[in-house]
């Protein structure tokens, strides 16, 4: 059996590593189901009629089943963000169903509200003219401006830093009471 030559190889492999970026940046459909991470993710918000910062930085992988749209987001690991005054918590999965301009059944997603956390069920956006977000955390309806949701928060993993200098952090210890 014969060899290839060194400079066809080596062709093959530049062509291959020129390939893979465009590759990663796009999501990929599957059957039935849309995968992909980072700012592909970003546009799938767009095109759904949410913002794109919705989520934090750290999305590592997402996926989209096309005809239940259950939706399944991977962040490199639990964290704390802050959309303007609002602190959040997400764990490493976060689910949800999406659908044009709405995420329901939301699971791994809470929200500090008066010294408590709680889950966030929903995010509604039913008239994007508006310039609000409608955020459905347990018992209320909490109006956002869409404007927070512009650019995705700095996803941390220590809830006082997300909170700034001098937090309490005691506050955020409390958990779900």
């Amino acid at each position: 059996m014969s060899k290839a030559p060194p400079f066809l190889l080596l062709l093959a492999f530049l062509s291959l590593s020129a390939l893979l970026p465009s590759l990663s940046a796009r999501p990929v459909t599957s059957g039935d189901v849309l995968v992909g991470g980072g700012r592909s993710f970003r546009e799938l918000l767009r095109s759904e009629g949410l913002p794109g910062g919705l989520f934090p930085r750290g999305v590592e992988y997402f996926s989209l089943d096309l005809s239940s749209g259950l939706l399944e987001v991977r962040l490199r690991g639990p964290c704390y963000a802050r959309y303007d005054d609002n602190l959040t918590y997400f764990e490493r999965v976060v689910r949800g169903k999406l659908s044009y301009g709405e995420l329901t059944n939301v699971v791994g997603w809470s929200e500090e509200e008066l010294f408590l956390w709680l889950p966030v069920k929903g995010i509604l956006v039913s008239d994007p003219s508006s310039g609000v977000v409608l955020v459905d955390i347990a018992l209320a309806h909490k109006e956002l401006a869409a404007s927070v949701f512009e650019e995705p928060p700095e996803c941390r993993p220590d809830a006082g830093v997300a909170e700034g200098e001098g937090a309490d952090r005691n506050r955020i210890l409390m958990g779900f009471l």
